[in-house]
């Protein structure tokens, strides 16, 4: 099983341009929503028209602007999962699961490929029932039995937990697992949760704006990200974009400060970043530690965030603003600091307080993209 992308598309907004190539595994597309991870996976289901390029699923060309090949949605062979599961709201449960099934299978082979789906999804008993009678859990666990009774070429995930709950995301993640185990060939997954990506992608491309930034491993992005999408889709809220100053210095423009880089600095290089929970309180003046402000605070059920400003900003940053006058502004000047409640004598930041910050130069990311 195989996929190759080798795309491009214009839009007015920007230019799709993607290469991939996949084996039998769970690729993941992450990035943030407009960044083209969708279109790519609507240009291989064949709803969307590259401009040119060639898309090649399991040896079969699915569309290539040379040869001008461009198959029809329905000669792809692919099965594609959206948010909202569609389902055929006039056909009953065993009826939407055998849908996808060719019509040239014999009624006994179709009859059991049902009934196998429904078994390992856990729907048998609503095989009679309609879409409209079942909970959201259940219409994920049919429309998964459906994908799998079509024995699709390639499997397409788009989302599928976007507008859910934690609970019940949780409870439904487990149904995917369940296709993911039954299924061995190439699967696609679109997402902007790298706690997804983690968790169910072999490999995973960082897409910005159609292009792809990166592509790694689900842990690599998230121990060692190469881009600055990639850095802050892999959930470091600290990313900043830096000035080259020396071999061992950069200067942060945002901050209004230099950081120290032991290791090096590229010439290339575009940004550097710092996890929330990394920060540390410093006893004293040493390498990369700050004056530092609490400007806001605010509490989840086990860590304090607190937004923290540089009281020693160089003479050519820009001033500090306050919330009041342009909230993205206020961020953009600030650090996040993650503060653990359930460590024994920990004593809480609060506004105001003045405080010297380490930023530990084991935990810099340096970034070149």
């Amino acid at each position: 099983m195989s996929l190759s992308i080798d795309i491009r598309k214009h839009f007015p907004s920007f230019d799709l341009n993607v290469q991939i190539q996949a084996e039998d595994e769970v690729f993941g597309l992450l990035g943030a929503s407009g960044c083209g991870k969708s279109l790519t996976m609507r240009c291989v289901a064949g709803i969307e028209t590259p401009d040119e390029g060639r898309i090649v699923v399991n040896d079969t060309v699915f569309f290539d602007s040379a040869a001008k090949i461009n198959l029809k949605p329905q000669e792809r062979k692919t099965a594609l999962l959206f948010q909202n599961y569609m389902l055929f709201p006039n056909l009953t449960v065993e009826q939407n699961v055998a849908a996808g099934i060719p019509r040239k299978t014999p009624k006994d082979e179709r009859d059991s490929i049902v009934a196998s789906e429904l078994r390992r999804f856990d729907v048998e008993a609503f095989a009679k029932r309609y879409p409209a009678q079942l909970s959201g859990g259940q219409q994920q666990r049919v429309a998964l039995a459906r994908m799998l009774a079509a024995r699709p070429g390639i499997l397409m995930l788009d989302e599928p937990f976007s507008a859910l709950d934690a609970h019940l995301k949780s409870v439904l993640e487990q149904n995917l697992a369940s296709l993911f185990d039954a299924y061995h060939g190439t699967i696609l997954y679109v997402s902007h949760d790298i706690d997804e990506a983690v968790r169910f992608c072999d490999r995973v491309a960082v897409v910005e704006r159609g292009h792809v930034m990166e592509i790694d491993s689900s842990r690599e992005l998230v121990d060692d990200p190469k881009s600055m999408a990639g850095l802050k889709l892999s959930g470091c809220k600290n990313a900043v974009e830096v000035q080259k100053l020396s071999d061992t210095h950069v200067y942060c423009p945002q901050w209004g400060v230099k950081i120290c880089v032991p290791r090096g600095v590229p010439d290339d290089v575009r940004g550097i970043g710092v996890r929330a929970f990394n920060l540390r309180r410093a006893e004293g003046p040493g390498c990369n530690v700050y004056r530092m402000r609490v400007d806001r605070v605010s509490d989840s059920r086990f860590e304090r965030m607190c937004l923290l400003s540089f009281m020693d900003r160089s003479a050519d940053a820009e001033p500090l603003v306050s919330a009041v006058d342009q909230e993205v502004h206020f961020l953009h000047q600030r650090v996040f600091w993650r503060v653990s409640m359930r460590e024994p004598g920990v004593i809480l930041p609060e506004v105001g307080d003045e405080l010297l910050i380490s930023i530990p130069v084991e935990h810099l990311y340096v970034v070149c993209k």
